[in-house]
């Protein structure tokens, strides 16, 4: 029995409309603005080992060089830099120029929630950072007309804490808050009002030795003189070293006992 052209026709249809469908579907995964393209990326770059290592190093919130990233990862320095670019492609990091050097740091917080669950569940501990820098240097010291150092450091994390420093954009400029205003009152640091300056007033200064940063800016410059006029620090002679007094050490103290 022969078979009508409408009843070849009816048969053919199914087959060609699941050609159709499957190759929808094909060219959706093949977009690159797809969710599932933009994980696959990600996990490519995560996924090389050299790469791998290079995250699960940065994961102590320490910024490194790709010198030093190389080294961790077992690659040339030339090596490194291009995986830095791959991890800076896919916004797993980011960099921050300072002086000569260009350093890493992971890039958001969202970032490193998900490296530690990935390196929960293979075990990994993440590698410790070991600085190089001289103990009294390290503890307290001038970076340009600001404080740097461990010292430096822990108060600027403070301050954020406190809410006393307000992240204005993704340039690491801050703004001071009433509180802020308040609180360094309090403890008799008058900030006097900036007129027009091309300098930030209060921004973020990376921290050589401790590879976090530090409060720099106009307002970082003041908070060292008034370190240096009370003598709660003294200047090194011969360095960039300062030296926390029994009168500093009580005053630092006093600042991180504040709660928000």
């Amino acid at each position: 029995m022969s078979v009508s052209q409408n009843e070849k026709s009816l048969e053919s249809e199914p087959s060609i409309g699941l050609v159709e469908r499957q190759r929808f579907v094909y060219h959706q995964t093949m977009d690159d603005n797809h969710p599932d393209t933009q994980l696959a990326k990600i996990a490519a770059a995560i996924a090389e080992p050299a790469r791998a290592k290079m995250l699960c190093a940065l994961m102590d919130g320490r910024a490194r060089t790709s010198t030093e990233l190389s080294v961790i990862a077992e690659v040339s320095p030339s090596t490194a830099s291009v995986h830095c670019a791959k991890l800076r492609e896919q916004n797993l990091v980011t960099a921050v120029a300072q002086g000569k050097h260009r350093y890493y740091q992971l890039s958001s917080k969202e970032v490193a929630t998900a490296l530690e669950a990935l390196m929960a569940i293979a075990g990994i501990a993440a590698t410790p950072f070991v600085p190089s820098t001289p103990d009294r240097l390290r503890h307290a010291r001038t970076c340009y007309d600001h404080m740097a150092g461990e010292v430096a450091v822990v108060l600027h994390d403070h301050f954020l804490r406190l809410a006393w420093l307000l992240v204005e954009d993704e340039s690491g400029t801050y703004q001071l808050s009433d509180a802020g205003k308040l609180g360094l009152g309090d403890l008799g640091i008058v900030i006097a009002p900036v007129g027009k300056s091309r300098r930030r007033f209060a921004c973020s200064c990376l921290d050589w030795s401790e590879r976090r940063p530090h409060l720099g800016g106009t307002l970082g410059a003041a908070l060292l003189q008034h370190f240096i006029r009370h003598a709660w620090v003294e200047r090194d002679l011969d360095s960039r070293a300062l030296t926390v007094s029994s009168k500093g050490r009580r005053q630092f103290q006093k600042i991180l006992a504040r709660s928000a």
